[in-house]
């Protein structure tokens, strides 16, 4: 209370009749004379104007003050539209968008038309990359043509869904009403650095006008991370923190991008500074707390590879991460021609809420895993229910984005990576990947496929709410297309021709002799072919699919085993709960007809079915027909999609290994089942020891006959082993 009180004797004896108004204050700082800007805030601070005042607190970052003086001066003026607007930019730029929007929507009630209140919303909207953003700052400029902020947000968004044509338009317009729109200028910087022109004149010219302002280097550096180019958006970055040192969002997004990059001291250093000093952002929080809990994981180091796995559940993971981690590599080097500069670091995540923090502030993502160049972040499989996430898709996805992005020197578009990594998904095998969903049928039904020129912008800001998922859908289908009629070669052309800087109308027509809007009508037309006739019947099917959900519910297998086929074909994609190949091995089981039943189930797994319970029956059912090495193949499939907390897998498995002589995988299945925390660890370390024993490692089969018998002092097939083992090394010459 002193602080304050203090605060305000001094400053009182400031106020004269010369007393400033907002707008010179701002004036002051949008020119970066600082001491000026702070003397005409204290000034404010010191009017009798309420309003005022809480201008002249916020400019001095007091924001407490700030917020209750903006408070007053609604309650002496609540039909003046102007104060919520501020004051909801003062809750924008404090990281609580929820109340800033709620403001917004107050003064838009008194003015529906108010430009500001619409930038306002817009910013908000912005922060979530969606569509309305646009639409809101469209409405503001037509509202006041000559409000230059919503001119400089429209260049800002149209940058971001990477249209920088309309991006130089819009910043132009709004150096056509100020010659000082410094944000506009740093668009047009931008927009030179994207294309590797170092030089621009932009930055000469705002320096001139505001010699601190590190803003713009801000901006850049987001618009490079948005185009997944992570280094050069954390030189830009530094560039920022150079001209303003308290500058703490740019500080904050150079901690979150150290980090993206495996530079976790740094990172730290930044972050801990923010939260220091009271910018305390979610993603700064949350950044803060998934860095402490980095002492919960293991990191297991390689030639090639860096992986980084959860205490809890890293011997169990190991072995599956690391191994399909360092066949990706081996694969794609001969694939794409290249070798790697660095090892990849793989980070494995069993609580998504870690992952998301991973992911925070980054638009168009499957929310399963992603990539910062050399280094990837995904879920666990312990993350997703069991069934919903097949991890080792998900790695060889974002495996394909660390060799494409490096491969372009991260200068592609993100439909071609993206499609490039989704294509890779079903090229290790068809039973990978998604399957095509009702709502990508529906799209394709609608006609709502974009122009392959446009294609970035439906990962980006998405117009309607299953548009990222059919992107990402359209994009697989591009690279699969091309492959198919051109040839995987001309692929990696293409990725050539990108990482030389063209742009996809010119990739498009240089690399496969089609101006971009032909190869959309082809494109079109070929996935078609493939779709539309599954897309049409949808309502059908559904209907079909409703009744026979219900004949089995009531038992009447008769109808199930006669309608079900039909129905079937008629989408054969769809492998969720309560598909129609289940609703059949159901109906051919209860007629006691196990092969039809198996046959079944066959086709769901090729479909792509997941459901570790379907496919555990399925496995059984091979099992007892004789068919072992099916059985195990089956069984390995859930390996890929939830091996974890599955003892009965495990041991399943490696029994049928086992039994077939293949001894190295039975000894990994049956160490799974003892980092399983098994219900019987005794009968558990004994199976892992006749394992190596069979494999002739009697020194490790010791070991775990020892750790049987300690958890089972009197387990006998433990004892009997141990005693055979010491015999046979007795005997030894």
């Amino acid at each position: 209370m002193r602080r304050w009180l203090l605060l305000g004797s001094i400053l009182g004896c400031l106020y004269t009749t010369e007393a400033q108004t907002p707008p010179e204050c701002q004036a002051h700082r949008r020119r970066g004379r600082r001491a000026e800007a702070r003397t005409c805030f204290e000034k404010l601070v010191a009017s009798p104007n309420t309003y005022h005042r809480a201008e002249g607190y916020w400019g001095l970052r007091f924001y407490e003050e700030a917020n209750r003086n903006f408070r007053a001066a609604i309650d002496q003026a609540p039909q003046n539209p102007d104060y919520r607007v501020r004051w909801g930019r003062l809750f924008l730029e404090r990281f609580n968008k929820e109340e800033a929007a709620k403001l917004f929507q107050e003064a838009l009630g008194i003015d529906e038309k108010h430009a500001g209140a619409l930038v306002g919303m817009a910013l908000v909207a912005s922060e979530g990359f969606e569509r309305k953003a646009v639409e809101l700052a469209e409405k503001a400029t037509q509202s006041d043509p000559k409000l230059v902020e919503a001119r400089e947000l429209l260049a800002r968004l149209a940058l971001e869904d990477a249209n920088p044509e309309k991006a130089a338009a819009e910043a132009d317009k709004a150096l056509e009403l100020s010659a000082e729109a410094l944000d506009a200028m740093a668009i047009r910087a931008t927009i030179d650095w994207l294309q590797d022109r170092p030089d621009s004149p932009w930055m000469e010219r705002l320096l001139k006008i505001h010699p601190y302002y590190g803003d713009a280097y801000e901006t850049a550096a987001h618009l490079f991370m948005l185009n997944r180019r992570y280094e050069e958006a954390i030189r830009f970055y530094r560039k920022a923190l150079e001209l303003d040192p308290e500058l703490w969002t740019a500080r904050a997004q150079l901690g979150i991008n150290l980090m993206r990059l495996g530079e976790e001291k740094e990172a730290q250093e930044h972050l801990e500074r923010c939260y220091e000093n009271g910018h305390r952002d979610a993603a700064t929080v949350n950044t803060l707390r998934l860095l402490e809990s980095y002492k919960n994981f293991l990191t297991y180091t390689g030639p090639q590879t860096v992986l980084k796995l959860h205490k809890k559940e890293a011997d169990l993971l190991r072995p599956y991460m690391e191994g399909e981690l360092q066949r990706a590599i081996v694969t794609f080097e001969k694939k794409y021609r290249m070798k790697l500069e660095r090892p990849v670091q793989l980070e494995v995540y069993p609580d998504h809420e870690d992952f998301a923090v991973r992911t925070m502030g980054m638009p168009g993502l499957g929310a399963l895993g992603v990539t910062f160049g050399y280094v990837v972040a995904m879920d666990s499989p312990s993350g997703r229910p069991p069934g919903s996430f097949h991890w080792a898709s998900t790695l060889w996805h974002e495996l394909s984005h660390v060799f494409v992005l490096t491969a372009t020197r991260h200068r592609v578009p993100r439909w071609f990576t993206e499609g490039m990594a989704v294509h890779e998904e079903t090229a290790v095998s068809p039973e990978w990947g998604d399957r095509m969903t009702p709502d990508i049928l529906g799209a394709v039904r609608e006609k709502k496929l974009l122009a392959v020129a446009q294609l970035d912008r439906g990962f980006v800001r998405p117009s309607y709410p299953a548009q990222v998922m059919v992107s990402y859908f359209q994009a697989g289908r591009i690279c699969d297309y091309i492959a198919e009629r051109w040839g995987f070669a001309r692929l990696l052309e293409m990725m050539r021709a990108f990482g030389a800087g063209k742009t996809t109308p010119q990739v498009v027509e240089a690399q496969l002799g089609l101006k971009p809007e032909e190869f959309d009508r082809d494109f079109l037309t070929w996935v078609e072919r493939g779709t539309l006739k599954v897309a049409e019947s949808l309502a059908e099917w559904r209907k079909r699919a409703r009744a026979l959900a219900e004949a089995a519910r009531t038992k009447k297998y008769d109808e199930v085993i006669r309608d079900g086929p039909a129905v079937r074909d008629q989408y054969p994609d769809y492998v969720e709960q309560g598909s129609i190949y289940e609703l059949l091995a159901e109906a051919r089981l209860a007629g006691n007809d196990k092969p039809a039943a198996m046959a079944e189930l066959e086709r769901y797994t090729r479909a792509g079915g997941r459901s570790p319970a379907t496919l555990k029956k399925l496995a059984g059912f091979q099992e007892e027909a004789g068919r072992a090495r099916e059985a195990a193949a089956t069984l390995d499939r859930l390996n890929y999609i939830y091996p974890v907390n599955d003892e009965e897998l495990h041991r399943r498995l490696g029994a049928l290994w086992l039994a077939q002589g293949n001894l190295d995988g039975a000894i990994r299945e049956l160490r799974a089942a003892v980092a399983s925390k098994p219900v019987d660890p005794a009968s558990a370390h004994y199976e892992l020891a006749r394992a190596l024993v069979a494999a002739r490692r009697p020194a490790d089969a010791r070991d775990h006959l020892l750790q049987s018998l300690e958890a089972a002092p009197g387990y006998r097939p433990a004892q009997k082993l141990l005693l055979q083992l010491h015999s046979t090394e007795k005997e030894k010459p």
